[in-house]
């Protein structure tokens, strides 16, 4: 019979763990599938740790992953994928704000041969801007990205094994999952569903982290910033030599006259600006050439309650066994 895991990355959800297990445990029972729980606790300071080893005491379908720090929900999701052994893996967040009812509908589409079952929330109760600011992120990323990210989906989904084994294929260390999932391609199968607000907790997606991790979207799978830069580049000494001629051919009609400071200065000041921001650009994809390039293994794990006989062995491109 088809196994099922569900890979539940956690940060400080000691305030909900319990009733998102509860609800998960529920749904499962129903579902009447042989399952397992693994849970990714990423460096949590709340006592999270604590409410996953009670609950794994009290339940043996559930399983449990410690980071030694906060290494960022990309490591943990793929700590959780490497140790589900489960022939279809669901990804979900602990702050049941992906509703668990949704995994059986999951598994129907599944069982019709999709390797990927994708849950889209709309944007039903979010504020006018944030909404018209994700619409125009989307739609600007999806002309310069080489992969195709769609709006209002996020890691809610069914992954096949197939599609799994994939992913853990992809070893860079700058992981940014919605293309990774995309790139990976196999057939997939979209549904949407009614966005859930949780009141009580406050959002920990800051318009600062927001902005990182659409700059993260947008330099993860294209090259096209370093050749805007040419472009620019070129743009600007056309209207330089322009603006040469142009100012030659006065000279002769007229003679010379008093130069203009305000045009130096501002020509200056924009060209000089334009300049630092072309050397961000360039300094952001050499950063990530230079992580890639340290082979630090994307997480350290402090405790777990699976056995050695369940570490996967899975080697980098230097032979070199990482967790």
């Amino acid at each position: 019979m088809m196994r099922l895991s569900l890979v539940v990355p956690c940060y400080n959800e000691v305030e909900v763990i319990e009733r998102f297990h509860d609800a998960v445990g529920h749904e499962l029972a129903d579902i009447g599938r042989p399952y397992e729980i693994v849970y990714v606790d990423d460096g949590s300071t709340d006592g999270t740790l604590d409410a996953l080893v009670r609950l794994a005491d009290a339940d043996p379908t559930v399983r449990y992953l410690s980071f030694s720090r906060n290494f960022g929900k990309e490591s943990a999701m793929l700590a959780g994928l490497r140790y589900a052994s489960g022939d279809a893996v669901v990804i979900m967040d602990a702050d049941l704000q992906h509703p668990p009812e949704l995994i059986g509908r999951m598994l129907k589409l599944y069982e019709r041969g999709f390797d990927q079952v994708i849950a889209r929330r709309n944007r039903v109760g979010d504020p006018a801007t944030r909404t018209l600011f994700a619409r125009a992120y989307y739609w600007l990323i999806n002309k310069w990205a080489d992969v195709e990210l769609m709006d209002g989906v996020g890691d809610f989904r069914l992954l096949s094994r197939r599609a799994v084994d994939g992913l853990l294929e992809l070893g860079e260390y700058n992981r940014f999952s919605k293309g990774l999932f995309a790139w990976i391609g196999f057939e997939s199968i979209l549904f949407e569903y009614d966005n859930v607000k949780q009141p009580e907790r406050k959002s920990r997606w800051t318009f600062r982290r927001l902005v990182e991790y659409g700059l993260d979207g947008l330099l993860s799978f294209n090259n096209r910033p370093l050749r805007l830069a040419i472009y620019v580049g070129l743009l600007l000494t056309a209207v330089a030599a322009a603006y040469a001629v142009w100012v030659i051919a006065v000279a002769v009609l007229r003679g010379v006259e008093m130069p203009g400071y305000v045009t130096l200065i501002a020509a200056i000041t924009g060209l000089g600006g334009l300049q630092m921001v072309m050397l961000g650009v360039i300094g952001e994809y050499i950063g990530r050439i230079y992580y890639e390039t340290k082979k630090r293994p994307h997480y350290l794990l402090k405790q777990t309650n699976l056995n050695p006989a369940d570490r996967p062995a899975t080697t980098d491109d230097r032979g070199r066994t990482v967790p």
